[in-house]
């Protein structure tokens, strides 16, 4: 059976036309593979593993923006600088693909450019459904949706292989850590999911759980 997290587990409908040879280094859990205010010199792809993008905010606080699975292309700036930093939430395998070959092959190609494009729109549309989870839905609903989320972009059906632990999914859901946790328990006394281990989830009930986040 194939690993979720691992590329060839994942539909890269992008890849045929973004096939540009990279180096692929290996990272370690919680290894930085890119700071926030670095040069945004290349495009990453996951290629196994998963990784998180954060920003530290004044206050000391992170704010997750995004986590990243197997075929996720992540690190596409508008500008010179990376805006956040990335760090592989497990060893990850991370193809790096130099930005100003992308340019050019979209200058070229009108198919990459179409693909860059799409990626771009795919990133942005994320980003404010980031954004209306934190400003309209209920602590139940942030976590739901994501167990759902994670569902759906890894391909799993029930059993969910979760990359992340309980302060990531709580930085990104704007959440405490016990808040998290004490919904995940609430889940699981309603018999909605089932908790085998810290990074396994069993959705049980998954048509409840997402009428609960329609």
């Amino acid at each position: 059976m194939l690993s979720p997290l691992r590329i060839d587990a994942a539909p890269l409908a992008l890849d045929p036309v973004l096939a540009i040879p990279g180096a692929c280094p290996h990272f370690r859990r919680d290894e930085e593979i890119f700071g926030e205010g670095e040069e945004a010199s290349h495009v990453y792809q996951v290629v196994s593993g998963a990784v998180r993008t954060y920003r530290i905010l004044r206050d000391g606080r992170r704010q997750i923006d995004a986590f990243h699975f197997a075929g996720d292309y992540f690190g596409l700036e508008m500008g010179e600088a990376h805006r956040v930093t990335a760090e592989a939430m497990t060893d990850a395998s991370i193809r790096m693909i130099r930005r100003g070959a992308l340019s050019e092959l979209a200058a070229r190609r009108g198919d990459a450019a179409r693909a860059l494009f799409r990626l771009t729109a795919e990133n942005l549309q994320r980003c404010q459904d980031h954004v209306l989870m934190l400003g309209r839905r209920s602590a139940q609903e942030r976590v739901v949706g994501l167990l759902l989320d994670i569902a759906e972009r890894t391909h799993a059906t029930a059993e969910l292989d979760v990359p992340m632990g309980r302060q990531d999914m709580a930085d990104y859901l704007g959440l405490t850590i016990e808040t998290v946790s004490r919904t995940l328990t609430a889940l699981q006394d309603e018999g909605l999911i089932q908790l085998p281990t810290v990074r396994r989830v069993v959705l049980k009930d998954r048509q409840a759980l997402e009428r609960m986040v329609d």
